[in-house]
């Protein structure tokens, strides 16, 4: 019966929800460089507050980006329960993307048409976030003695590697397994899968050497640009191949991420770009540098070590056939893989509320790429932590992006289910 009327009070609330995606959306948290952090988080804290919760904004302070123009901000917002058990947490980072060309709505209006909210952010994941407090405030309704904690927190910068929003507060301690022991994080995975992890990364510098000269006497000099050119032949040669052949167990969607992958981020050689509106020539020159980046995305049966040296090995066999090769690798970032089991209790607990709203059973997924949960596995050690909610995966960076509104409903009442388990019928088999 109280099943029954949790779901009735997230209907009641379909209204609210669209309103509250709406007014997240039309705050344009455009990251880089990181606009509008502290509007959102004090909007969001005048709400919560009213509902019960305790509020604390807190700044990065000296993380990556963080500055008195563009500080990181987060919220983290806790309501107690009314005898002691467990804490569930739902983390959704409010930061999104530049809007990109090809729009025909505005992209921060967040435009209700034919039973969709449209606008940056909307599915990645500001209707996540908005789904997560609606499933919150309808089930304090219902069960307001619950057994616990319930946390809601909205972090910076996930979207440019998360080090100024849950790492930071991970650090801190926010993610400690004897205050926190569930984590939710309402990515757009669709509402019937759940996200039990992601492949790992590695992003690296490599720098190929030449030696400056006059472009009319290229011998005179040596072509950095042509020695890079060789890496990338033999990058298709042999690395490629070997990636390609490389499957994992994990079930990583699409199928195509299963294998090992590697991208080409950028390349640059010779003299640096012009400033836009430069109308003369360049110089004649031989390049002496040449640079690409590369995102090289790995599973979780091959070790960080072993794809390092699959990079040192490919550059010493290019090394080994072009006399003056001279190079450089350089560290940028990196993330291990993670997988949460599929025994889990936030694992099983989800997938029953799933079933019981949906009627079906939920798929397992894993994400190609990463996302917040490496923070709360690596630096908070907390290992029950899930990706579930709202949206369309493929839909995220998306011109006219947006976010169901039946989907937030339905992934609301899977949170609200799920804090009904965890937090009433099992704080009442603890206490």
């Amino acid at each position: 019966m109280d099943d029954e009327r949790l779901m009735q009070a997230i209907a009641a609330r379909e209204d609210d929800l669209v309103a509250l995606t709406q007014a997240l959306i039309r705050i344009p948290t455009l990251n880089p460089p990181g606009r509008n952090y502290l509007e959102i988080c004090e909007s969001l804290a005048e709400r919560l507050r009213g509902s019960g919760f305790a509020v604390e904004l807190v700044r990065a302070h000296g993380a990556p980006a963080d500055s008195d123009k563009y500080p990181r901000w987060n919220l983290v917002a806790r309501r107690e329960g009314g005898r002691p058990g467990e804490c569930v947490h739902f983390n959704s980072h409010h930061d999104v993307v530049e809007t990109g060309h090809g729009w025909t709505v505005d992209p921060f209006g967040g435009e209700l048409r034919d039973g969709r909210v449209y606008g940056r952010g909307a599915c990645d994941m500001k209707g996540g976030l908005a789904a997560s407090i609606i499933a919150a405030e309808a089930f304090l309704e219902v069960h307001p003695d619950f057994a616990g904690a319930i946390e809601i927190s909205a972090t910076a910068d996930e979207e440019s590697g998360g080090y100024g929003g849950v790492a930071y507060l991970a650090e801190l301690g926010h993610f400690d397994p004897e205050r926190v022991q569930h984590v939710i994080i309402p990515e757009p995975l669709n509402k019937d899968r759940i996200c039990l992890g992601h492949r790992g990364v590695w992003w690296a510098e490599i720098e190929t050497h030449g030696r400056i000269a006059h472009g009319s006497m290229p011998f005179l000099g040596d072509c950095a640009v042509r020695h890079m050119g060789a890496v990338l032949a033999e990058m298709e040669d042999t690395l490629f191949p070997l990636l390609a052949g490389k499957r994992t167990a994990m079930p990583v969607v699409p199928d195509g991420a299963r294998a090992s992958t590697l991208n080409i981020n950028a390349i640059h050689g010779g003299e640096p770009v012009q400033e836009e509106g430069y109308t003369g020539l360049p110089a004649p020159c031989v390049p002496d540098r040449c640079r690409i980046t590369i995102d090289r995305r790995f599973l979780i049966e091959e070790d960080i070590a072993e794809v390092k040296a699959e990079i040192t090995a490919m550059m010493e066999r290019v090394r080994a056939r072009r006399p003056g090769f001279v190079y450089e690798v350089r560290d940028l970032f990196e993330v291990q893989p993670t997988m949460t089991e599929r025994d889990a209790p936030v694992v099983t607990t989800v997938a029953a509320a799933i079933e019981r709203v949906l009627h079906r059973q939920a798929d397992f997924v894993v994400s190609p790429g990463t996302y917040d949960q490496k923070h709360i596995d690596r630096i908070g050690r907390l290992k029950n932590c899930i990706a579930y909610g709202p949206g369309i995966l493929d839909l995220a960076h998306q011109p006219d992006e947006w976010v169901g509104v039946q989907d937030m409903l339905d992934s609301a009442k899977v949170m609200a289910l799920t804090l009904a388990e965890l937090l009433v019928r099992n704080g009442a088999a603890q206490s």
